[in-house]
């Protein structure tokens, strides 16, 4: 049976942790639940994320329509509300403004792949949806050609949206892609940026397809691990461009998930060596696993 109570404590807890990593000033942000076919928890508007108590949340129906709480819901539900209607597998929507992340958003930069393995594993390409009123429909509306490929947008000039099973590993997503904005900006700041070769790039793939996460690079044709191709054709609209990050191209065919060979880092033609592929795959799999096993216990 759901424990509706201990989801309200995690709602509030994550609430401490936005509140504390900076990604929600003030009273900005909100995270919501779906507790029931048709209940969804959510947080207040007009509240700081820090100091939620239980009793403050409020619950609304799949419309919007509040249907418990003595305090009003936030006025940005109908965003929390398109996702859940998008995928049923969606329990949890957390939505800030983490200020490296919603930096990208401002610059309309693309977040460039194949530099960090954790971002390859967990987030894959993340989308930057054009910008709309927050709190409208059309503002909902903005994230709905990129949910089914992705766990995390941002939100162009406004922040942040991740979507998950539970709450904990909702905010995980919104931390991972902070951190990682981050870890570009400074990058670049020392002069320059390193990126995956394809055969790290391809391994990685291979390594998420194992353990079963899905990435839109592995479905289709012609395209490149690492150029930022999944999302490209939204570019136009939302007015994104690869203006300061310039990840590689390898050639048509990159993403088709196959079992030939790689051609070797160094450059000489001959094909890497299967252990060598075998220990990278070995090393980063210990990784992401510690960092799964390290959650486990946080599941809503």
């Amino acid at each position: 049976m759901l424990n509706v109570h201990k989801i309200k404590q995690e709602i509030c807890e994550i609430g401490d942790r936005l509140y504390k990593r900076g990604f929600a000033a003030a009273n900005d942000g909100n995270i919501s639940y779906r507790i029931g076919e048709n209940e969804v928890l959510c947080s207040p508007t007009m509240i700081c994320k820090g100091f939620m108590k239980p009793d403050d949340l409020c619950t609304v129906d799949m419309e919007g329509k509040q249907i418990a709480g003595r305090r009003k819901p936030t006025s940005e539900i109908k965003l929390h509300l398109a996702i859940m209607k998008s995928r049923a597998d969606i329990k949890s929507v957390v939505h800030c403004h983490p200020p490296h992340a919603t930096a990208f958003g401002i610059a309309r930069e693309a977040v460039p792949m194949c530099v960090l393995p954790e971002v390859e594993i967990f987030l894959g390409e993340v989308p930057i949806a054009r910008y709309a009123t927050p709190g409208s429909q059309e503002f909902a509306d903005t994230i709905l050609p990129f949910v089914q490929k992705s766990n995390v947008i941002i939100l162009a000039n406004h922040g942040t949206v991740s979507f998950g099973d539970t709450v904990e590993r909702t905010y995980w997503y919104t931390e991972i892609l902070d951190a990682y904005c981050r870890m570009l900006m400074l990058a670049l700041s020392l002069g320059r940026v390193n990126y995956f070769t394809e055969p790290e790039a391809k391994a990685l793939l291979d390594l998420k397809e194992k353990l079963g996460l899905k990435d839109p690079r592995a479905e289709l044709q012609n395209c490149e691990l690492c150029a930022n191709d999944v999302f490209r054709d939204s570019w136009k609209e939302s007015g994104v461009a690869q203006q300061v990050f310039h990840p590689p191209r390898f050639g048509e065919g990159a993403c088709a998930l196959r079992s030939t060979t790689s051609t070797n880092p160094n450059g000489d033609g001959k094909a890497a060596h299967d252990d060598d592929r075998e220990a990278l795959i070995q090393a980063i799999t210990d990784r992401v696993m510690q960092a799964l096993q390290s959650g486990s216990g946080t599941r809503a």
